[in-house]
């Protein structure tokens, strides 16, 4: 092998008594960008989904369906209950999931009769919007870790959703919905010590805890408001044609093959700060309900924003959002200047653009070469530590999904580049033993 008798800028950072302090200005520059890469990823992947919801509004129907004849186009379907529908709202509570007691005056928490399907100026602040207060008495059950549900009922003016009284209850009068209103929380115990004294700052409860319930402990907890939109809509949907996440909203009837109007419960502004846990010291809950009528194009926004993340497959705990990263996007949202935060979304878009061709100009410089000549080997196989301990470094800090995928890939370009300055092989010898010969023009090296 040839030596080199000039070494570029980056190896000689890597080559220099200098590198730890060119490692640490690295890590800190990712850590730096982490709330940018945050927002860009954020902000790209809303776009996207918007984008293509967008592009399946405009395609129209098209699904055919198999049971028709010459498999004909499905037809487009209408909502239920037509503009300026007269309703009456009926909300329940109830620690079970599913409500069967109506006759249960404890279990009604708010009935408001005649709002107008669509309408957007009545209301104390001429919005259409309405909410209602009151202070919860929760049972034994729910302060040791049980359930609360909300049931939601809109049935045109006239009607009643309970099924057993014949002559109120229609079924296509009547859309429902509910969900469970408190939040189980995970709460981790950190077993850790100081080092020089052996002594632990841990909460001597918070210890007992531990031993009583492991490491983690679920606790539910609660949040004093919530939001239920219906959503100002007639599309004309089709069946099967519906885009995801949209797609798990628009409930279609059975019968007829009309759609309901689409409810959705919206939390999303509630921030995860303002939870707090429930247990045998809370007896009363305060909980404000508010109602107003929710435009197709806001909903899709907020559809978007809770739609899980398609790496969740691989494990919520480590590559879904944590309740920190969320709250920092909606604060950002809330408080940032409008101006500010283009900015940032735009210098972030620049650096993973940057950033992606250089990982394309390294693969190409690489794949090119036909010998090492000019080449330090000694730099590759130190680029890989390198980019280890900055994997490891960000993996133990729980940074952005995001700057570790950046991390990563860099990290398999390195360990790729191996492949390309030595002959590595893999030769088996006996049944328990495997080892890997390295080799070189200068001779070969075993392991």
């Amino acid at each position: 092998m040839k030596l080199r008798t000039s070494l570029s800028k980056s190896e000689f950072l890597w080559n220099s008594p200098v590198w730890p302090m060119a490692l640490a200005g690295q890590v800190g520059f990712k850590m730096s960008v982490n709330s940018q890469h945050l927002f860009f990823f954020l902000s790209s992947s809303r776009i996207f989904i918007i984008w293509a919801i967008s592009s399946w509004f405009r395609r129209g129907p098209t699904t055919q369906d198999p049971s028709t004849p010459g498999g004909a186009p499905r037809a487009p379907s209408r909502n239920l209950f037509p503009k300026d529908t007269l309703m009456d709202l009926h909300v329940f509570i109830s620690e079970h999931e599913h409500f069967t007691d109506f006759n249960a005056t404890s279990a009604l928490f708010w009935e408001q009769r005649d709002l107008v399907y669509g309408d957007w100026a009545s209301g104390e602040n001429s919005d259409g919007c309405y909410e209602h207060y009151t202070e919860l008495e929760i049972p034994e059950s729910v302060q040791h870790n049980g359930s609360i549900y909300i049931h939601v009922y809109f049935t045109k003016s006239g009607f009643h959703p309970d099924p057993k009284q014949k002559n109120l209850y229609r079924r296509l009068a009547t859309v429902h919905t509910s969900r469970m209103i408190n939040k189980y929380k995970r709460r981790r115990f950190q077993k850790t010590k100081n080092l020089l004294t052996g002594e632990t700052e841990a909460d001597p409860e918070m210890i007992k805890r531990a031993e009583d319930f492991g490491p983690v402990e679920v606790i539910s907890h609660w949040h004093p408001n919530l939001t239920i939109n219906i959503v100002d809509d007639h599309t004309p949907w089709v069946k099967g044609s519906v885009p995801p996440p949209l797609d798990q909203y628009v409930k279609f009837d059975a019968v007829s093959g009309d759609y309901y109007p689409i409810l959705y419960f919206n939390d999303y502004w509630n921030l995860q700060k303002d939870y707090y846990p429930i247990n045998e010291t809370v007896e009363r809950l305060p909980f404000r309900l508010s109602y107003c009528p929710l435009s197709l194009w806001r909903w899709q926004l907020y559809a978007a924003q809770n739609s899980k993340s398609p790496w969740n497959f691989l494990g919520e705990d480590l590559y879904g959002q944590s309740d920190e990263e969320q709250d920092s996007v909606k604060v950002a949202l809330l408080e940032t200047n409008p101006y500010l935060l283009a900015l940032t979304i735009a210098v972030s878009i620049v650096h993973s653009i940057f950033e992606f061709l250089a990982f394309k100009n390294d693969i190409q410089f690489w794949n090119s070469r036909q010998s090492l000549e000019g080449l330090s080997v000694r730099s590759v196989f130190f680029g890989v530590f390198q980019s280890l301990v900055v994997l490891l470094y960000i993996l133990d800090n729980e940074t952005n999904f995001v700057v570790q995928v950046s991390v990563f890939f860099g990290l398999l370009i390195d360990l790729w580049k191996i492949t390309k300055v030595m002959d590595v092989r893999v030769r088996k010898g006996h049944v328990a033993t495997r080892w890997v010969t390295l080799g070189q023009s200068l001779g070969d090296w075993e392991f």
